[in-house]
């Protein structure tokens, strides 16, 4: 999976953190995006629109992996890194 994540942040993914408020505002990585998981299906437009490989985190890994199956149902290039911490180490 690490290296999965490096590709991607090689191909300049943007990190789409859909934890809650409370859980963003305790800490996320440095230009990562915000959309609570609820909230996906209002967004996905906006998201396809940033016309750039995602990788999708939240706390465990579970809210993250039903964002990343249901923007792959939408044609958005997208993976599931798991806890945001995964991926903050990259950065």
């Amino acid at each position: 999976m690490a290296n999965e994540i490096q590709e991607y942040l090689g191909k300049d993914a943007i990190v789409l953190d859909v934890r809650t408020l409370a859980e963003w505002n305790e800490g996320h990585s440095e230009g990562a995006k915000h959309i609570v998981l609820d909230t996906i299906p209002n967004h996905v437009e906006k998201i396809k629109s940033w016309n750039k490989p995602v990788i999708a985190v939240c706390r465990s890994g579970g809210r993250s992996g039903q964002a990343t199956e249901f923007l792959q149902g939408h044609g958005i290039d997208i993976i599931n890194g798991g806890p945001w911490g995964n991926v903050d180490q990259y950065l």
